[in-house]
C-alpha cells in the first residue's frame, strides 16, 4: 500500500498537500510510487516478441536497442553478459534491420535525485528471425534503381578539380557542418559555400533534404553538392533510402558527394550519388581536388627558382655583355695602332729602305771581316798543330827504337830472378807428396810416408824415417 505524504510531512501541513477538489488519492512520494510501478511491471508475464532490430547501441554493462513494427516501437536492454552467451549459442551477431525475436518481461528503472528513470524489455533470450522489411525494402528498391540505370548518371558527370562554389546540405548545428569547415580550412580553399540546411533524423527530412538539393542546383553558380551527416543507426540514417531523394539525386545536373554515416553505413543514397565518403573530411578532399595549400607553397617555391635562374641568366647576359665590350675595345685599340702604324710607313717608304740597306750593307762588311780574320787564324793555328805533330811522331819513333830494348832487358833480369829453378840452382829443394803438391811445413812431412825430393838437376824418392 502507497503512503500518503500527509502521514511523512510532519510539522509542516502545506508539504503534504495534495490539488484541491481533486478526487484522485494522494499525493504520493516519487520514489514509493517508482517502486511499485516496479514491482507491477515486473509482475507482468513475460512473453516473446517479433520486430524489426534498430538502434543497436553496446554499452559497458548493457546492450540496448529497439524492436519496431508497423503498429510500434518498445526499447529493450540485455545485460552484457548475457547478449555475449546468446551470441554464442546462436553463432550469428543481429545487426540493425534483422528481424529478431526476443524473449523477456518489462522492466522499470525509477531513477534517482541525480538520474533519469526509464522503462524498457528486459530481454533474457534473444533468436534471429530474418533479414527484416526494412532491410528487404532497401535492397528491392536497390535493384530497381540499379535496373532503370539511375545508379550511374551521377558518376558520369564531369566534377570540377577547383570548385568555386560549392553547395552544402546538412543539419544546422550538426558536428559535420564543423568538419566540413575544418577540412576545407586546411586544403586552403577561399571559395564561396553555400548552405543548405534541412533536417537529416526523421520522417521529415526526407522531402526538405530533396528540397534543399533542388534549390542548390537551381543556382547556376554551384558546381558541386554535399550531403554531410555524422553517423547512426539504420532508423536514423532511413530518411536518406527515400525513393523520391534518390530520383532526384540520379537527375540532377550537377554532381553530389552523399557523406552520411560512418565508413561502415551505407544508404541508398551512396549508392546514387556521383562519389560516396565516409567522412565529411573525405567528402571536402572529394570536392576540391588540389591541396591548395600545398600548391601555393609549390608555386611560391618554383616561382623563387625562376626567380633565382632569371637573376643567374641576367648575370651571365651581364658578363657576356661585357665581355662583348672589352673585346670590341680591345679590336677597336689594335685596328687602331695598326692603322697608326700604317700611316707612319706610308710617309717615308724610301727613307724607310734607304736605312734598311745601310744597315744591310755594314752588316755584309762586317760578316766579311770576320770571315777573312777568322780563316787567317785557322790557318795559323792548323800549321801550328802540324808542326807540333810532325816533331812529336818523330820524337817517339826515336824514342821506341832506343828505349823499348832496354825496357824488355829490365824486364827479363826481373822475371829471371823470380824463376823457381834459380832458386834450386843456389841448393835448395823441394819436397811435394804423390800427388806433385808442394809441402810446405815438416808436420805435412811428418804424415806422409813417402814423398819426393825436387833439386835443380833432378827428383828423388825419399821416406821419412822419424
Amino acid at each position: 500500500m502507497l503512503s500518503p505524504m500527509s502521514s511523512l510531512a510532519g510539522n509542516d501541513p502545506a508539504a503534504a498537500a495534495g490539488i484541491p477538489d481533486s478526487p484522485l488519492a494522494g499525493p504520493f512520494p516519487v520514489g514509493e510510487y517508482s517502486a511499485k510501478l516496479r514491482e507491477k511491471l515486473r509482475s507482468f508475464v513475460h512473453v516473446q516478441l517479433l520486430g524489426e532490430m534498430v538502434n543497436l547501441r553496446v554499452a559497458r554493462a548493457r546492450v540496448y536497442f529497439e524492436l519496431r513494427d508497423a503498429g510500434g516501437a518498445i526499447p529493450c536492454a540485455v545485460w552484457r553478459r548475457d547478449w555475449e552467451k546468446m551470441l554464442e549459442r546462436s553463432g550469428e551477431t543481429p545487426t540493425e534491420g534483422m528481424q529478431v525475436v526476443v524473449a523477456g518481461g518489462c522492466d522499470y528503472y525509477p531513477g534517482s535525485a541525480t538520474s533519469s528513470p526509464g522503462f524498457s524489455f528486459s530481454v533474457e533470450d534473444l533468436r534471429i528471425a530474418g533479414a527484416g522489411d526494412l532491410l528487404a525494402r532497401i535492397d528491392r528498391l536497390r535493384k530497381q534503381l540499379y535496373g532503370e540505370g539511375l545508379l550511374e548518371n551521377q558518376k558520369l558527370l564531369s566534377r570540377p578539380l577547383l570548385p568555386a562554389t560549392i553547395g552544402v546540405v546538412t543539419g544546422e548545428t550538426g558536428k559535420a557542418r564543423d568538419d566540413l569547415l575544418a577540412a576545407l580550412t586546411r586544403r586552403g580553399w577561399a571559395g564561396r559555400l553555400v548552405w543548405a540546411f534541412a533536417p537529416v533524423q526523421d520522417r521529415h527530412a526526407a522531402p526538405m533534404i530533396t528540397r534543399a538539393l533542388g534549390d542548390l542546383a537551381a543556382i547556376e553558380q554551384v558546381e558541386v553538392v554535399i550531403v554531410a551527416r555524422g553517423g547512426g543507426s539504420l532508423a536514423d540514417l532511413l530518411c536518406f533510402c527515400d525513393e523520391t531523394l534518390c530520383r532526384t539525386v540520379a537527375l540532377l545536373s550537377v554532381p553530389v558527394i552523399a557523406s552520411v554515416g560512418h565508413h561502415t553505413d551505407r544508404t541508398l543514397l551512396d549508392d546514387v550519388a556521383a562519389v560516396s565518403c565516409s567522412t565529411p573530411t573525405h567528402a571536402a578532399e572529394a570536392a576540391v581536388g588540389i591541396d591548395c595549400s600545398r600548391a601555393r607553397r609549390e608555386q611560391a617555391a618554383a616561382a623563387r627558382r625562376l626567380t633565382e635562374h632569371a637573376g643567374r641568366a641576367l648575370s651571365v647576359r651581364s658578363k657576356q655583355v661585357g665581355l662583348a665590350t672589352r673585346l670590341r675595345d680591345h679590336g677597336r685599340r689594335a685596328v687602331l695602332g695598326r692603322a697608326r702604324r700604317l700611316a707612319l710607313l706610308s710617309r717615308a717608304p724610301s727613307a724607310h729602305l734607304e736605312r734598311q740597306r745601310v744597315t744591310l750593307h755594314q752588316q755584309l762588311r762586317e760578316i766579311r771581316a770576320g770571315s777573312r780574320r777568322r780563316i787567317g787564324s785557322e790557318r795559323s793555328i792548323t800549321g801550328t798543330r802540324a808542326l807540333v805533330l810532325s816533331r812529336k811522331s818523330a820524337s817517339t819513333i826515336v824514342d821506341c827504337r832506343e828505349r823499348r830494348p832496354r825496357e824488355l832487358e829490365q824486364l827479363g833480369l826481373a822475371l829471371a830472378g823470380h824463376d823457381p829453378q834459380r832458386t834450386l840452382e843456389r841448393g835448395y829443394a823441394l819436397a811435394t807428396n804423390a800427388a806433385g803438391e808442394p809441402i810446405s811445413t815438416a808436420e805435412q812431412a811428418k804424415r806422409l810416408a813417402d814423398l819426393s825430393l825436387r833439386f835443380a838437376d833432378g827428383t828423388v824418392r825419399a821416406r821419412v824415417s822419424e
